[in-house]
């Protein structure tokens, strides 16, 4: 399979003060391909999150070297850095950061005016056609303070995907769902996985990950283990894909 992603060796270290620090990612190796579907597991501050920013470019790693897309990211400006993001990487946060003044239809469409690569006609297109097949299209003109917490995070995917990117981040998007839209979310996802955007989210629920090709586990800010658990595609193998996960998560000592 063809790399998209990789990082080599990469370390974030904060400054806390003058005399302390803290080193949240440590010596962290990574490789994604095009079509493969990842997640970072771990407990809380152990550096999935820190992961994900800086491998894609969101925040800058204090050494190291990222590339995407045969691209070094680390020796990239800010402009640069800024105009990848928004072209060729979507983002699904936990929260969905939409804006307060613009309906649902403006707020999917926001990026793609933005990166000004294609007329507002195929964008406006695009986002009513991304609306239909997330189940949201009756609700385009709504502001977002009429709109449900799922409904958001649909509104949130269609946002991340207005410029068709080559991979899409998620930092642990059903983290605020319930179990049925955090269910409806994943299906949509891995639908997303399937037409072959590569995708890589952070999540601490096992349901969520043994839905994933690729599960790596970090603890203390570094990568201590992964599991390739293949392609997801029928619902009756998920409980096995749980055995398993779980089963190896049991043996990480947690």
């Amino acid at each position: 399979m063809k790399e998209i992603l990789s990082a080599k060796k990469i370390n974030k270290t904060f400054e806390i003060s003058k005399t302390n620090t803290y080193t949240a990612l440590k010596d962290v190796d990574i490789t994604i391909n095009k079509g493969e579907f990842v997640s970072v597991m771990g407990p809380s501050g152990s550096g999935k999150s820190t992961l994900l920013y800086n491998v894609s470019g969101m925040d800058r790693a204090s050494s190291g070297k990222v590339e995407f897309m045969g691209k070094e990211l680390t020796g990239m400006d800010d402009k640069e850095l800024s105009k990848i993001r928004l072209k060729d990487m979507g983002f699904v946060f936990q929260q969905s950061h939409l804006l307060k003044d613009l309906n649902i239809v403006d707020n999917i469409i926001l990026p793609g005016a933005s990166a000004k690569k294609e007329s507002k006609k195929v964008i406006t297109d695009r986002a009513h056609k991304l609306m239909k097949e997330l189940g949201i299209e009756e609700i385009a003109k709504n502001k977002i303070t009429e709109a449900s917490g799922g409904q958001l995070q649909r509104v949130s995917i269609c946002r991340a995907l207005i410029n068709q990117p080559e991979i899409l981040f998620g930092d642990e998007p059903t983290g605020a769902l319930n179990t049925k839209a955090a269910k409806d979310v994943m299906d949509i996802f891995k639908d997303i996985n399937n037409k072959g955007t590569t995708v890589m989210l952070v999540t601490h629920d096992p349901k969520v990950a043994a839905k994933c090709d690729k599960v790596m586990f970090m603890a203390d800010g570094e990568l201590i283990s992964q599991i390739e658990l293949g392609k997801y595609d029928d619902e009756d193998t998920l409980k096995g894909r749980e055995t398993t996960l779980n089963k190896w998560l049991v043996d990480l000592g947690l």
